[in-house]
């Protein structure tokens, strides 16, 4: 397309874009097909460039023809005919807690294979939250016993998770 082409088809999208836009959004009500349809009417122009040479209304008139018949096509389709459009998806995607369920799961599994000693140290320690010197009271062993069983008890998770395919 040379320069005074592509400057007539410019000067085409800006005296007729708009209107036939509206136009267009008043046939469907849809904006994003209605830019479509203006998109491809104009590229029809560009295709044809012995339109640019004529009078401004007439290539008013085939510019809204071309956007009708492209809006009868569409509503004339397959596609048109056999989508059914709904404001709401039936498959929407909702957590269902199945992962979550499947974790505990699979930590109670773990932390059943550790001795009773380790599993109350790590239990009390990372899910209840008490600090060492709590558990060594509660225990009634010392500290130093309390920091060793921990360390060994994860070393036992640690096992017992590679076990069950959770780590490597």
């Amino acid at each position: 397309m040379t320069e005074p082409q592509a400057a007539l088809l410019r000067a085409l999208h800006d005296a007729h874009g708009p209107a036939l836009f509206r136009y267009v959004v008043r046939l469907t009500g849809d904006y994003g097909f209605a830019q479509d349809v203006v998109q491809e009417a104009l590229l029809r122009a560009w295709k044809r460039p012995a339109l640019l040479d004529r009078d401004d209304e007439a290539a008013r008139a085939w510019l809204f023809t071309v956007a009708r018949n492209l809006v009868i096509d569409d509503r004339r389709s397959a596609r048109h005919s056999r989508e059914i459009s709904s404001a709401a998806l039936p498959e929407t995607a909702s957590a269902d807690g199945t992962e979550a369920i499947l974790d505990r799961w699979l930590l109670t599994d773990a932390l059943t294979a550790l001795s009773p000693e380790h599993r109350t140290v790590l239990v009390s320690a990372y899910y209840l939250g008490r600090p060492i010197a709590e558990i060594a009271r509660r225990e009634d062993v010392p500290e130093g016993t309390v920091k060793s069983r921990l360390h060994y008890a994860l070393r036992a998770m640690r096992l017992a998770l590679q076990e069950r395919g959770v780590t490597e």
